[in-house]
């Protein structure tokens, strides 16, 4: 059994929390606003869906033989997905909080 078949397989990811300081710090080098940073993110979400979407079309249709590729993507979106979620649901959380405050 190779290994070097899983770890050359490439997904595009969406932002992990390792690479979410990472772009934080990307986007206060040029200049980006917070907005252009999430709008970033939606997008590599986007992509991560329609790469799952993509594969399992084409593992339904037969032409793809490597039915770990098709899950190891589906996984990666669903997770990607849950990630931005439950950020979604720390800044609504935190914008709330911050309504609450007496001025």
């Amino acid at each position: 059994m190779s290994i070097n078949a899983v770890n050359s397989f490439a997904v595009q990811t969406p932002l992990t929390p390792d690479r979410m300081g990472d772009a934080a710090a990307g986007a206060n080098k040029s200049g980006s606003s917070f907005g252009s940073a999430v709008r970033d993110a939606v997008e590599s979400l986007e992509r991560s869906q329609k790469g799952a979407e993509t594969e399992i079309a084409r593992a339904v249709a037969g032409e793809s033989p490597d039915l770990h590729r098709t899950i190891i993507s589906l996984q990666t979106a669903d997770l990607s997905f849950q990630l931005g979620l439950q950020v979604r649901n720390k800044l609504i959380g935190a914008y709330e909080e911050i309504m609450r405050m007496q001025v």
